[in-house]
């Protein structure tokens, strides 16, 4: 059987509680065994190195150097890391090892909650199979990205909250590799509800699955 941990904490404004349950439910839907923890200690558990998959849920906070050193080495040994907005993209700010494993960082979302469109790049990845581009309303997430990702969605700023950033291109959804373990990383899901639109559950849950050994 497959095993998961999430991880969850961090600032409460992005739910991760109910996203740590709801994930959890998807996850045993899929067969796995799941543990959910809510202290970021957990990472210097030697037994971290025999999951399937880690998902952290903890919107800034802190971490500890040998706490982000032991899960960089849990995922460069094989375990998967999967996760999603702030949860992972947004979670410690001072731990560079653990951006540089994530392949991306949260730096603005200009504007706020608005509408704005999800371009799916590459619908012949498993992940996008019969995922159609689609109207979103959320935080539209503006991130430093590594351009070793391979991007499988992105989105397009207007202008209409930054002038300057008219134009550009920004992945939304990812894939990447860190070592031997396998990363997806997805920018939607301000809120919890948000993991019930169809295309962002489905993208979400066949990213865990590809993460996981």
């Amino acid at each position: 059987m497959r095993t998961a941990m999430i991880v969850w904490g961090g600032w409460a404004g992005h739910d991760p509680d109910l996203c740590a349950s709801m994930i959890r439910g998807w996850l045993k839907r899929e067969g796995f065994e799941v543990r959910v923890e809510t202290k970021t200690e957990v990472f210097l558990d030697p037994a971290i190195k025999d999951y399937s998959l880690i998902i952290p849920i903890y919107t800034m906070a802190k971490i500890e150097k040998p706490e982000a050193a032991a899960l960089c080495e849990a995922v460069k040994g094989g375990v998967g890391l999967a996760g999603h907005h702030g949860g992972m993209g947004d979670a410690f700010r001072e731990a560079v090892d653990y951006q540089f494993m994530c392949g991306g960082q949260w730096v603005a979302h200009p504007g706020n909650i608005i509408d704005y469109k999800v371009d799916v790049t590459r619908p012949d990845d498993p992940i996008m199979a019969g995922i159609e581009s689609f109207e979103h309303r959320s935080e539209q997430y503006y991130m430093h990205v590594d351009p070793a990702n391979e991007v499988l969605a992105t989105t397009t700023f207007t202008g209409e909250h930054a002038p300057w950033i008219d134009g550009v291109v920004m992945p939304v959804v990812w894939k990447k590799r860190f070592g031997q373990g396998r990363v997806f990383y997805s920018a939607l899901g301000h809120r919890a509800y948000e993991l019930d639109v169809p295309e962002i559950r489905t993208l979400m849950t066949r990213g865990f699955l590809w993460a996981a050994r």
